[in-house]
């Protein structure tokens, strides 16, 4: 079988999760395997990856209902072995809502604090926003880095940045065999899988590719433009993802764009990974304490 290979892993596969905090998070969350094709010797480039399975979440769970759904995620991140997971949704916060030198931990004991009120934990970060100056938000330094389109806790995204952090990573940073990045690269060597954070936005502009106009998501037929928009897109995929026609099909017609965007964090997320400076990223003075995107 073939790897991905890193300077300091290899994987098996890589999944790419386009995630929603909605009640019905089931019916929006989108799952993706790439996995690494063998390159043959050749003139011509071929696709580094193949896309194995391409899933929306409800589906995999039985119930599209939040907590079952999200509990399922969970399962499915714990029973993978020699996998990158890549993830659509903030992994931490600003570190200047924080005391001075707080780390990661301090952040998820927020977010269980307002576990039952996510619209009322992106209040409270524009509340102590608010005590430093004007700005009501504030980017971390990775979403300034990757063009990321929102801060944390803008009310288009806390929803994830809530359910993401306390019902995804809260659990699964307590298994020694998983390594959540970048806060815990002290077991990056022995873990059998390991999570990082994903942008579709982000890797469609660090790609060349539009980022905007390719979702629908009042639904119905896609317009003209986005049915354009999307053609570009998947050109840009198919040089990089070998997608089979069923596979290309729900991509094209899935009018959230959230199938395409599970391919794209997967992709992202293995790109970035293989590229970045994982020491780099581990010393610096920001992105252990607030998330760094793989993309």
């Amino acid at each position: 079988m073939s790897l991905v290979q890193t300077p300091t892993r290899a994987f098996r596969a890589v999944f790419g999760v386009d995630f929603s905090g909605a009640r019905l998070a089931g019916r929006t969350t989108w799952i993706a395997r790439l996995d690494p094709v063998r390159q043959r010797r050749s003139r011509d480039a071929q696709p580094g990856f193949s896309l194995g399975a391409l899933d929306r979440l409800d589906r995999l769970a039985g119930t599209a209902a939040r907590e079952a759904a999200l509990a399922h995620l969970v399962s499915l991140v714990a029973a993978s072995r020699d996998a990158l997971w890549a993830l659509d949704f903030p992994f931490g916060l600003p570190v200047e809502l924080f005391p001075a030198r707080s780390r990661w931990p301090r952040q998820l004991a927020l977010v269980r604090e307002y576990r039952a009120d996510d619209y009322g934990l992106g209040l409270e970060c524009v509340r102590r926003a608010r005590t430093l100056g004007p700005k009501m938000h504030i980017r971390r330094q990775t979403d300034i880095d990757a063009r990321a389109p929102f801060d944390p806790y803008h009310y288009r995204i806390i929803y994830q940045t809530m359910h993401g952090m306390h019902s995804v990573l809260r659990p699964l940073r307590r298994d020694r065999a998983t390594a959540v990045l970048p806060f815990q690269y002290a077991r990056l060597e022995s873990a059998v899988r390991v999570l990082v954070e994903a942008c579709p936005a982000s890797t469609l502009k660090r790609l060349g590719l539009p980022s905007q106009n390719y979702k629908q998501p009042a639904g119905g037929p896609l317009t003209r433009r986005r049915r354009s928009v999307r053609r570009t897109i998947m050109t840009g995929i198919a040089s990089l993802v070998r997608i089979g026609d069923r596979d290309r099909r729900v991509m094209m017609r899935d009018p959230g764009g959230d199938a395409i965007d599970a391919v794209l964090a997967a992709l992202g997320g293995a790109q970035a990974f293989a590229a970045v400076d994982h020491d780099a990223i581990a010393r610096h003075t920001r992105y252990p304490r607030e998330g760094h995107l793989y993309v």
